[in-house]
């Protein structure tokens, strides 16, 4: 089942045109436990899709899955034209460095290094040297004159912020987010949501949010819900 648009979000309507990201009839279990199946999705560039659904029903799981980090038990994940689930580790590696940016719940954030070196790391790995852009997305979350502290010298909140910065930092086509306000209050929470409006609106990305926020699902083009039987469809908000 392809989900229908959900109420519009108070910026501009998602746009029309090839998907950037197509999901068909996605399926995934662990073992004999099905997480989800028969999940299709399609999201377009300068797209933003918010994803609900109560926990445990495998939000996250279907992010990893777009992103190739999960593998797949049947249906295909389409990003740019390609299949993401017939490269090949290294391959799948590559496009997630080029293509994706990622906010994950547990920030992931590596403590040997300063919080403007782990905002810099997407850069660094496609061979980039850009500080101007590192420190203008520590300005756009709220941690200018940060950049040299340790992760350990920064609070679970502003740890958030630098995985948000990190995933945007190099303008990726394709932003997962799960739960990225998570720890925020709300001032904060709104700021960040204006640094993922920004991106998908300005720089054309496609954003797929995974929240249990109502703020932040109202930013959306889309409200979509994964039910227990794995079945993307319209959300009411």
């Amino acid at each position: 089942m392809t989900p229908q648009p959900g109420t519009a979000g108070e910026d501009a309507p998602a746009p029309a045109g090839e998907p950037l990201l197509r999901l068909e009839r996605v399926a995934r279990r662990y073992g004999d436990t099905l997480v989800f199946e028969d999940v299709s999705l399609q999201v377009a560039a300068g797209e933003f899709v918010a994803l609900l659904g109560e926990s445990g029903v495998g939000k996250s799981t279907l992010l990893n899955v777009i992103a190739g980090l999960d593998d797949i038990d049947a249906g295909s994940v389409r990003l740019a034209g390609r299949d993401v689930h017939a490269l090949g580790e290294r391959e799948r590696a590559l496009m997630r460095r080029e293509e994706l940016g990622f906010v994950f719940q547990a920030f992931h954030v590596l403590p040997h290094l300063s919080v403007a070196a782990n905002v810099a790391l997407p850069l660094l790995l496609q061979g980039r040297d850009d500080p101007d852009r590192v420190r203008e997305m520590l300005d756009a979350v709220g941690l200018s004159g940060l950049g040299e502290r340790a992760p350990a010298q920064v609070s679970g909140g502003q740890l958030q912020r630098v995985a948000i910065a990190r995933a945007l930092v190099h303008r990726p086509r394709l932003i997962l987010a799960d739960e990225p306000t998570g720890n925020l209050d709300p001032d904060t929470a709104q700021r960040v949501l204006d640094v993922f409006t920004r991106e998908v609106t300005q720089q054309g990305a496609a954003c797929v949010l995974v929240t249990h926020s109502s703020a932040a699902a109202a930013r959306a083009h889309r409200v979509l819900r994964l039910t227990s039987h794995g079945v993307l469809g319209a959300a009411t908000r």
